[in-house]
């Protein structure tokens, strides 16, 4: 294993076969895979973050995980999402989108089980025009 690899913060084992090696995700990328998800979805106008991701935001530099926080555990994961969402938008219809588009994008694309996906709506923005 490459020390960036290991430099990326929590990695978990996914498969694991003797005769070939083994897959290893990054929590990092368990964020990305959520928050891409979950733009994905109609209604949802951003992904909200701290202060520190709107700075580098503005600087042009894309953080992918801007609003996510993932809990990884041996068993399962928990999702925390922080969004912004359109205005006009019903905000119980759309979370239930995101929470279920979420979670199939985490269980497909890395095989680890969604235990919770959490949802703060953090703005709503209005289009100006």
């Amino acid at each position: 294993m490459t020390k960036e690899f290991e430099d990326r913060g929590n990695t978990y084992t996914i498969h694991e076969n003797v005769n070939i090696g083994e897959v290893r995700v990054a929590d990092e990328v368990v964020a990305i895979i959520a928050g891409l998800a979950a733009t994905e979805i109609d209604g949802v106008e951003s992904m909200a973050g701290n202060i520190t991701n709107e700075l580098v935001s503005k600087l042009g530099m894309k953080n992918l995980s801007k609003g996510v926080k993932v809990n990884v555990s041996e068993s399962s994961v928990s999702v925390d999402l922080a969004l912004n969402i359109k205005y006009g938008y019903e905000i119980p219809a759309v979370s239930k989108k995101v929470q279920e588009k979420v979670k199939s994008a985490i269980e497909t694309m890395t095989g680890l089980e969604v235990s919770v996906v959490n949802i703060k709506i953090a703005g709503v923005n209005i289009d100006a025009e």
